[in-house]
C-alpha cells in the first residue's frame, strides 16, 4: 500500500482574538486535524471497516491523509489497514507485550458456525476475486455450508436452522456480509479478505478440518450462550 503525502490543510480563523488562526472546531478545542480527517478518524475508530466503494469522499480522505491518520493511531496501538484493490480500510491492534496497551477497538470474538461459515465465504471471495461480480450466499447456502460441518450423528434440524441465524446475524452484524432487496440473500463484502486474512486460501481447508476434528470432542449442548466456544477473532 502506497500512501501519499498530504499538502497543509487550509486553517480557519479562531473566533477569539483578531488575526487568529486556529483550526477551532468547539470551544476547548486543541486538535489540529481538520473536520473531514477528524470525522474519518471516527469512522474508523467505529468500525468495523470503511468501504470504498460506499463512501468515496471518505475514502478519498483516507487514502490523502493516511500518513496523518497512522501518526494519530500509533499512539494509542493501532495500525490502518488499506486495501486498495477492495477499497477497504480497517483498523488492527499493534502486536506490544506491554502493560496498558490493549487496543481501544477490541477484537471480536466468532464462535465456531460463525467461522466455519465466515471461512467457505472466505474461499468464495478468492475464487471471485477480479471477476468485477459480487459474491452472494442465501440462508438456504449457508445452512447447506453448517450441514456439511455438523458433528457425526446430529440429525437435529431445528438446532442447525438456529446456528444457521445466529451465524447469519452475527456476520450481518460485523457488515462482513450485507443485506440485498431479496429476502434471505446477501452480498459478501470484500472486507471479510482482511478480517480472515491467510497468506493463501489452500490454508483454509486444514483449518476447516481441525474446526470439525475438535467438534467432535465437544458435548452437543457446547452452544450455550453461557459458555465460551469462540475459536476466531477478526478485526
Amino acid at each position: 500500500m502506497s500512501i501519499s503525502s498530504q499538502p497543509a490543510p487550509k486553517l480557519r480563523s479562531g473566533a477569539g482574538t483578531s488575526g487568529s488562526t486556529e483550526r477551532t472546531l468547539f470551544d476547548g478545542d486543541t486538535g489540529s486535524f481538520p473536520l473531514e480527517l477528524r470525522q474519518a478518524l471516527v469512522r474508523l475508530l467505529r468500525g468495523p471497516y470503511v468501504d470504498g466503494t460506499a463512501d468515496p469522499a471518505l475514502w478519498s480522505t483516507i487514502l490523502t491523509h493516511g500518513v496523518s491518520l497512522q501518526q494519530y493511531l500509533s499512539e494509542i496501538f493501532l495500525l490502518l489497514t488499506v486495501d486498495s484493490e477492495r477499497k477497504i480500510a480497517l483498523l488492527t491492534p499493534a502486536e506490544i507485550e506491554a502493560v496498558h496497551t490493549q487496543p481501544i477497538v477490541a477484537r471480536k470474538p466468532l464462535r465456531r458456525e460463525e467461522t466455519l461459515l465466515a471461512l467457505r465465504l472466505r474461499v468464495l471471495l478468492d475464487r471471485h476475486a477480479g471477476s468485477g461480480t459480487d459474491v452472494g450466499i442465501s440462508r438456504t447456502g449457508a445452512r447447506e455450508i453448517l450441514a456439511e460441518h455438523r458433528q457425526p450423528g446430529t440429525v437435529d434440524d431445528k438446532r442447525l436452522d438456529e446456528q444457521t441465524d445466529a451465524a447469519l446475524a452475527r456476520l450481518l452484524n460485523l457488515k462482513l456480509i450485507l443485506p440485498t432487496e431479496l429476502v434471505n440473500e446477501y452480498r459478501v463484502s470484500n472486507a471479510l479478505a482482511l478480517a480472515l486474512p491467510f497468506d493463501s486460501i489452500d490454508q483454509i481447508p486444514a483449518y476447516l478440518a481441525a474446526l470439525d476434528k475438535s467438534a467432535g470432542s465437544e458435548p452437543l449442548d457446547s452452544e450455550d450462550e453461557d459458555n465460551d466456544n469462540s475459536v476466531q477473532e477478526i478485526f
